[in-house]
């Protein structure tokens, strides 16, 4: 049997059971629940649930949640991601205002909008992004609004049409190395990713970028790709564990250890990143208002 990075052997299920230092805290509080019944009765979507967020119960505690908008089935065959694929029902017109009501009603000081990737549409979604971004201004006046966007297949337009409704914070995750895209992102391209944030920044968007560790990548890849990103102009940086959804995704080739998570972090830090957090349960909008209150 194969032994995990935690020296622990893997059952007849084939799946490896985690290492120690992973601890989620599952009881939920009134703020939880809360939230729960406000997705439900808005019949909103929620990356938190969509992806199977391992800090679901974490944030929505504390009274935070990201809205993915655009739906809840994705055009892209990623092989990490656990949120559905297939060929979406056109959009919902309703959507955007449904999700501005939401962040009003939580009260939410800083609100992240993400999205599935929809190359169906002819702009990629990019117009209902900037107009949920246009509503929460109205709905919650005093709400920071960050934006995680897929690619929009490299369209200048598209962009623009978001960062336009000035979105506080436009986050773009490269995801992985670019040696792993074909293997982890089959329909993504490194390249196209990483000049949509320098265009974004050239734009004047404070721009951010997340990556998952644990497909096998080497620490030098590590270390290009934040070079690429400081070359983009990007200055807020995610680093967390990649975690097997299901028996149809990627297996882990490596659990990271805090401690190394943790050197990472400083590489990064010492090439010029603003902000980075790095740590085997981090995902991109954790904690993301923070990272704004300290940029």
């Amino acid at each position: 049997m194969k032994s995990t990075a935690s020296g622990e052997k893997e059952g007849d299920t084939g799946k490896a059971r985690l290492p120690p230092w992973f601890k989620i805290r599952l009881t939920v509080n009134d703020r939880s629940m809360d939230i729960r019944s406000l997705v439900r009765t808005n019949k909103l979507h929620t990356v938190c649930q969509s992806a199977a967020c391992p800090n679901q119960t974490e944030c929505w505690n504390a009274g935070t949640a990201t809205f993915l908008i655009l739906g809840n089935v994705c055009t892209r065959g990623c092989r990490f991601c656990n949120v559905p694929k297939g060929m979406p029902k056109g959009i919902d017109p309703d959507e955007p205002n449904r999700v501005a009501r939401a962040v009003e009603a939580l009260g939410l000081k800083y609100a992240v909008i993400t999205s599935v990737t929809r190359d169906d549409l002819p702009d990629g979604g990019a117009s209902i992004f900037a107009l949920t971004i246009d509503l929460i201004r109205v709905q919650a006046p005093g709400c920071r609004v960050e934006v995680l966007i897929p690619d929009f297949q490299g369209s200048e337009p598209a962009l623009a049409t978001v960062l336009q409704a000035c979105p506080d914070v436009l986050n773009h995750n490269l995801e992985t190395v670019p040696s792993r895209y074909s293997r982890v992102r089959p329909q993504a391209d490194y390249h196209r990713s990483l000049e949509l944030l320098a265009r974004a920044r050239a734009l004047g968007a404070m721009t951010k970028s997340g990556l998952m560790l644990g497909f096998g990548e080497s620490a030098e890849e590590i270390r290009s790709v934040f070079r690429d990103l400081r070359s983009a102009g990007c200055s807020i940086l995610t680093l967390g564990q990649y975690l097997q959804p299901g028996k149809s995704h990627l297996p882990v080739e490596k659990y990271y250890h805090p401690e190394e998570f943790e050197s990472i972090r400083n590489d990064a830090v010492q090439m010029g990143f603003k902000h980075v957090v790095a740590g085997p349960l981090v995902r991109s909008s954790y904690h993301a208002g923070k990272y704004y209150e300290h940029r």
